[in-house]
């Protein structure tokens, strides 16, 4: 049976993986013999969402986009990872013509599955405020009808500055939450929704982390379903939460990869 959104009050909550190609996972969370054609589909009813990263390394076809709407129940949600060919430049604001290029890609063949784009940077990509304003200037709020929700993953230490939060806030785009890892953490809200990625998943721990680890990060994802402001994340500036509905995206993504997928349906359960 297909999992659906945890639902709190205000917010719903997506919880998953990054992929779903991944042949340590066949025997262990895949059952054995099942067609590596269906990995999704089987994927898809045990997670709520999945973070595709094949669009950060290439274009997809649009055929593939329709293919994994169709594979995936009605109420399951992909994030897209943005070209690097976008952010991977020395100057963002002239990356128009590739934003372009990637939103016309075939992506809208998802249709409502189509969830936030996140576009990642180099960890030695520094803030440059005006050159960043730049680029969030040329992210599209909608194409073809369609909303589009952005958010960005900064992984240099200058990004933790009021200005840049003031900045992502300011143009409603998400700023990625890193969780247990090297990456600078910018918990602060700045979006209609929340983008979390948690990366600290042990090879020694059955479902990727211990009882507590799993039962703090579900709690987090349910405070900010409901407006509130988590305990324990590193913000830039004062978090006291306002009460507004937010839906979450939380990936479960490196560490111990192996054990991700039992980490996410861990966290999917105590969400419900």
């Amino acid at each position: 049976m297909a999992k659906s959104a945890a639902k709190s009050p205000e917010g719903k909550i997506r919880i998953g993986v990054g992929g779903w190609t991944f042949e340590p996972w066949r025997g262990t969370f895949y059952p054995d013999k099942l067609p590596q054609k269906r990995e999704l589909e089987y994927a898809a009813g045990k997670l709520t969402s999945i973070e595709i990263n094949g669009t950060y390394y290439g274009s997809q076809k649009p055929e593939s986009f329709a293919r994994w709407h169709d594979e995936t129940p009605d109420d399951f949600v992909f994030a897209l990872k943005g070209s690097r060919f976008t952010t991977n430049r020395r100057v963002l604001a002239e990356a128009g013509e590739s934003v372009e290029r990637f939103m016309t890609s075939g992506l809208l063949e998802l249709k409502k599955k189509l969830g936030p784009i996140s576009w990642q940077f180099m960890p030695t990509k520094k803030f440059d405020a005006a050159d960043f304003e730049g680029f969030l200037k040329l992210l599209p709020k909608s194409v073809e009808g369609h909303k589009i929700r952005h958010a960005v993953e900064v992984r240099h230490e200058s990004f933790r500055v009021p200005e840049f939060v003031a900045m992502a806030r300011e143009y409603g785009v998400a700023i990625v939450m890193a969780g247990d890892s090297e990456f600078p953490q910018i918990a602060d809200v700045t979006a209609p929704f929340v983008y979390a990625r948690i990366m600290g998943t042990e090879e020694n721990e059955k479902l990727g982390y211990g009882r507590k680890a799993l039962d703090a990060w579900a709690a987090r994802a349910k405070d900010w379903a409901a407006g509130k402001s988590p305990a324990g994340l590193e913000a830039v500036g004062p978090e006291k939460g306002d009460g507004k509905a937010r839906d979450v995206y939380l990936y479960v993504i490196s560490g111990y990869k192996a054990h991700n997928p039992a980490a996410a349906m861990a966290l999917i359960e105590r969400v419900a």
